[in-house]
């Protein structure tokens, strides 16, 4: 046998210099490698179970369509005409559309960094422009209706009357607030530190008198139970997030309140706008309701300022134009 040349030939270069990888895997493994991954990576339950819902509704919309779902013939035309164009036809949102996109988006990048796919389909695919709507928030009057609708002479009325009083004092999250402990509450510095965060960054909110004293009378009214939960069922279990969500939808329907979404997350919003109106600043805000960068907390600046309606006054065209009216 003739002895080989030491050089390697172009396709021998080829084989050395390309990038190997791993042997092709159902979809099912993917998601499950996917998973184990999110969990390792410490992120939360919730965004978990997100990511498992929208990845097996990706699938289903493949299969729909009879597409094979093998992770590495999957294309960026699969992407646009069988997954956006098909979920724009079926008409749905484009906040529904984005959020799914996310979900993908963060899998394939998953799938091509761990090289089990050669190419990732989702690295040139933008989310949908959408338009920003406006910000829904309690009128002073549908706060004080919504206020007087649980019954004060009740256990569930006094608990529901705190957590909302809560909500509007501090803006946190309905996910916040199911996590909160009753060894939470600081009272000598007259804050509440906030531990079940979204950014898991925890941090400490302010309270004042009137919320420190309706806080005192619900614990004293509370009592001693087995859970460290501050707000609590009649069996004196933890309230869950749909339980806090289903009583303000529940006081909403009472009060007959129209025009908004009666949400803990409203809450939030208006708790935002109040805050505004009263002089809150943008680095305030952003502390006290966790945001990891300035653009919705600038968005509440934007749309609550006093400021820019009096300035308005002052640099009107019309207000200075003489014209006939």
């Amino acid at each position: 046998m003739a002895r080989r040349t030491n050089e390697l030939s172009v396709e021998e270069l080829s084989v050395i210099n390309t990038t190997k990888v791993a042997k092709e895997i159902d979809f099912k493994t993917a998601l499950s490698l996917f998973v184990d991954d999110c969990e390792i990576r410490n992120l939360r339950p919730q965004s978990i179970k997100y990511y498992r819902n929208e990845l097996s509704v990706f699938y289903k919309i493949l299969r729909e369509q009879d597409i094979n779902p093998s992770l590495d013939t999957i294309t960026k035309e699969h992407i646009k005409r069988n997954v956006i164009l098909y979920m724009k036809e079926k008409g749905l949102q484009t906040v529904t559309i984005n959020t799914r996109l996310r979900a993908i988006r963060a899998f394939f990048n998953f799938l091509h960094r761990e090289r089990h796919i050669k190419e990732n389909p989702l690295s040139d695919i933008k989310l949908l422009k959408d338009r920003r709507k406006v910000v829904e928030t309690f009128t002073n009057e549908q706060l004080q209706t919504l206020f007087n609708q649980p019954n004060l002479r009740s256990f569930v009325g006094v608990r529901d009357y705190t957590f909302m009083l809560l909500l509007l004092e501090t803006g946190i999250r309905v996910s916040e607030l199911e996590g909160i402990c009753v060894q939470d509450i600081l009272w000598n510095e007259s804050k509440v530190h906030i531990r079940n965060t979204k950014t898991y960054k925890e941090r400490i909110v302010p309270i004042q008198s009137k919320m420190k004293n309706q806080l005192q009378k619900y614990i004293q009214i509370r009592g001693v139970m087995e859970t460290d939960a501050l707000f609590v069922t009649l069996d004196g279990e933890k309230m869950s997030k749909r339980q806090f969500q289903n009583r303000v939808t529940f006081y909403g329907k009472q009060a007959e309140i129209k025009g908004v979404r009666c949400s803990c997350h409203t809450f939030r919003h208006t708790f935002a706008k109040l805050s505004v109106k009263n002089g809150a600043g943008i680095f305030e805000l952003q502390q006290i309701l966790g945001h990891t960068s300035m653009e919705m907390v600038r968005v509440y600046v934007n749309l609550f300022s006093d400021d820019v309606m009096d300035k308005h006054r002052a640099f009107s065209p019309l207000v200075n134009l003489k014209v006939r009216m």
